[in-house]
């Protein structure tokens, strides 16, 4: 063998001849079954392979190729892994000129062959997949780095190499993904296929550049398929762990677009396969972090509310074909209602992964898809249509509770522009009682931004809130302007929702979370009066009862403003503020616990049905309040104005039933604000007697209103013209004394106590100019 390298090395040009005889010989004592020689060759072929480097190596390797091919050929198990070893030796070598028609197809497909292998002895079995996982990691190591070399990335040949890679990782004991170094792997971890083929995966992965990234997930997706290795999800999740582990990280984002094109194309298959590719795009994108979303954000976020829509669709109509009812596919319910709920989760995922400012824009682009009762959107109607609309909304803003889980911002103006804030508080105007509970919830993560919201989730009267340890920031020169910008669109809201008969124990501890986190995230003076005339509204409402809400609610109404003004009495430190809150819960606590947290929020609440008959000693009084704070510099006279909502469009739109108390309270302010509120009639029962006589006086009030008219028309036709004339000069000196009041009062206005007129929000208004003194333009002069 010495003398043999010598020559060769001597003489290169003789390698070719050297290698075409040693490779002729070979093929004979195969044929022959002379094993023992065929053993000499290749050792004398891998001794002259690793001395010889020269550029007439290629047509030595031409002849050792041939050689390690007939033994892959082989049936004998022990000639096969003797071929894979040489050619893993060969694969080492770094050639220094390139091979332009060498092919590897052949050594590809018997590798592969190999890593499947079925033989009937274990052992066997387990060496002959070894050596293909081998022969497979040769290929790719001599291949991948060259590019005048066969092209490995191509499908003809990844459709081969991660199958039989994958396959092999399929018989792991354990499920979780591991990749330890080579020097801690151990002799018994180096016998397992599974462990050979996930480093080798790793490597192959490793080496992918930007092009060869989607023919290199694509078989894991069409093997994940036809093995239906989604359901379990074990298997899939430890795939893509070791892909996104493997992989460069500035190409994680083409692995989510993979998965993602894959989950559309899979739209109509079972749900169990859905959820399983939607929880390993959950968990890829965990792993990817910042680059899992790549350049098309919206587009990721738009197929998973496509797939969510979707999924509505099949739970209602049955069928995975939307416009045929009843399909041959029988859906589960419940396994679509995993299926969402595993996509509301992913969304979470992704969320999570992006900066504010993105996460802004995920949030407008989610809310926009939320089906709200508007002028330009109508909603889908009938009760398939109803049904539809209700899921699509709870399951749109479970994933907007999601994405707005953990959201930090430093400005709320741009965290909450006005099309987003609209939109999501419209939703709280709707009937059912979850969706409020949602719009709430959001609400309430996005104002706290210092962690404070899980010290609210319980409604109580806690007589030192130094036990709660509060983070409290002095408020920004930017939540001042968004309050003032939106505050009564808040306030407003938040009085709608609590006269709503639907809400439970959730929505008032809701309410209260976010009175308390408005209040220590985004108060200033004028906000903590706004607010404390929001709770004393809330207790009127309660107290006069125009809306004829069950007792529960009555009850809930009260034991709220107790808890928010014990809490905004501590927080303010106006010492005689304090003590009237004080000496009323202490007050309640000994004649009505009804109206305490304490005693209405619990598993069994203490009703009582005499709330109609409550002592003042036992209410917070406006205008104690109002004395109070005005001598500590807070708006006295906004303090003691009655807080109203004002009325918009979207009251009109919503089904709500309090919309037309709204207007008539806008109406009636004055009636409101006189004493004699207490002394209202009671609400007229509704019968079927009542119904009944309206119908019939309105017809009769219709006839009335016509034979009237006749004779209007009659008198101008038939009477005298001086009695026409008479009559209508009694009606034009009628209205002529009325003109007059009304000029006589725009000339000289009543002064109002303070010297100037009070508006509705506490701000002083100037004095009417006299009509003489105004300049009118000239169309409007007769």
């Amino acid at each position: 063998m010495e003398k043999l390298t010598f020559y060769a090395l001597s003489a290169p040009e003789k390698l070719d001849r050297i290698g075409a005889y040693l490779s002729e010989k070979l093929i004979r004592d195969v044929s022959r079954h002379r094993y023992g020689y065929v053993c000499i060759a290749m050792e004398a072929l891998d001794q002259l392979l690793m001395a010889c480097h020269c550029q007439s190596i290629n047509l030595f390797v031409e002849s050792f190729l041939k050689m390690v091919a007939k033994l892959l050929e082989s049936e004998k198990p022990d000639l096969q892994i003797l071929g894979t070893n040489s050619f893993v030796k060969f694969a080492n070598i770094e050639e220094d000129t390139p091979s332009y028609h060498r092919s590897y197809d052949f050594f590809v497909s018997r590798f592969s062959e190999m890593c499947h292998s079925n033989h009937d002895d274990l052992d066997i079995r387990t060496k002959i997949r070894m050596s293909g996982i081998k022969g497979l990691q040769g290929v790719v190591r001599k291949t991948v780095n060259d590019e005048l070399q066969a092209n490995i990335w191509d499908p003809q040949h990844m459709d081969k190499i991660v199958p039989s890679l994958l396959f092999n990782l399929q018989h792991a004991e354990e499920a979780e993904s591991r990749s330890p170094s080579p020097l801690q792997t151990t002799e018994k971890e180096k016998e397992n296929p599974a462990e050979l083929a996930e480093r080798c995966l790793r490597e192959l992965l490793g080496r992918a550049a930007y092009g060869n990234i989607k023919n290199a997930i694509k078989p894991v997706l069409i093997h994940l398929d036809n093995h239906t290795l989604w359901e379990p999800k074990t298997f899939a999740i430890r795939c893509f762990k070791i892909i996104m582990y493997s992989i460069q990280p500035q190409h994680s984002h083409l692995v989510i677009q993979q998965l993602l094109g894959h989950l559309d194309g899979n739209s109509k298959s079972a749900a169990t396969v859905r959820a399983g590719i939607v929880e390993v795009l959950s968990e890829a994108a965990v792993i990817a972090a910042s680059g899992s979303v790549g350049p098309t954000v919206l587009e990721v976020f738009n197929t998973l509310l496509r797939q969510l829509r979707l999924s509505i669709d099949y739970a209602l109509t049955g069928s995975y074909d939307c416009a045929v009812v009843g399909g041959t596919k029988i859906i589960k319910e419940h396994e679509e209602r995993m299926f969402q709920e595993a996509v509301i989760k992913t969304t979470g995922s992704f969320a999570s992964t992006l900066p504010t400012y993105q996460r802004s824009e995920v949030m407008l682009f989610i809310m926009s898809k939320v089906p709200l009762p508007s002028l330009h959107h109508p909603l889908d109607t009938g009760k398939a249509g109803e049904n539809r609309n209700r899921l699509t909304q709870i399951m749109l803003l479970k994933s907007l509770l999601q994405v707005s889980t953990g959201f930090q911002c430093s400005n709320m103006l741009t965290a909450l522009p006005s099309s987003f804030l609209d939109r999501l508080l419209s939703a709280a105007l709707l009937e059912d009682a979850e969706i409020r509970q949602f719009v709430l919830q959001i609400l309430i993560s996005f104002i706290d931004r210092h962690g404070n919201k899980h010290k609210f989730q319980t409604i109580s009267t806690i007589s030192d809130i130094s036990v709660l340890k509060l983070k409290v920031d002095k408020c920004s020169r930017q939540d001042t302007v968004f309050m003032k910008k939106h505050s009564q669109q808040l306030y407003r809201h938040m009085y709608l929702t609590c006269k709503e008969e639907s809400n439970g124990h959730i929505h008032y501890e809701a309410l209260y979370s976010l009175l308390a986190l408005i209040s220590i995230e985004l108060a200033n003076e004028e906000v903590v009066v706004d607010l404390i005339r929001l709770v004393l509204a809330m207790q009127e409402l309660a107290q006069v009862n125009e809306d004829n809400l069950p007792l529960y609610n009555r009850c809930a109404l009260y034991a709220l403003g107790a808890a928010y003004l014990n809490l905004i009495s501590q927080l303010t430190t106006v010492p005689a503020f304090c003590q009237h809150i004080h000496e009323v819960i202490e007050m309640r606590q000994k004649e009505a616990p009804y109206l305490l947290p304490e005693g209405v929020f619990t598993e069994k609440p203490r009703l009582s049905r005499n709330l109609d008959r409550l002592g003042p000693e036992i209410l917070f009084r406006q205008s104690k309040i109002s004395e109070v704070l005005g001598g500590s510099g807070y708006n006295s006279d906004r303090l003691s104005t009655p807080y109203i909502p004002q009325l918009t469009d979207e009251d009109r739109l919503s089904k709500r039933k309090s919309i037309g108390e709204t207007i008539s309270l806008q109406v009636e302010v004055e009636s409101r604000n006189s004493p004699e509120k207490e002394e209202k009639a009671p609400a007229e029962e509704i019968t079927y007697e009542t119904l009944k006589k309206a119908i019939v006086d309105s017809v009769a009030v219709e006839e009335q209103e016509r034979e009237r008219r006749r004779q209007v028309v009659e008198k101008f036709q038939k009477a005298p013209f001086e009695e026409i004339a008479a009559h209508c000069g009694a009606r034009s000196t009628l209205l002529q004394s009325k003109l007059n009041q009304i000029f006589e009062i725009t000339i000289r206005p009543p002064p109002s106590p303070s010297g100037t007129i009070t508006a509705a929000y506490g701000q002083p208004q100037s004095h009417s100019i006299p009509v003489y003194e105004m300049k009118f333009p000239d169309l409007c002069v007769y």
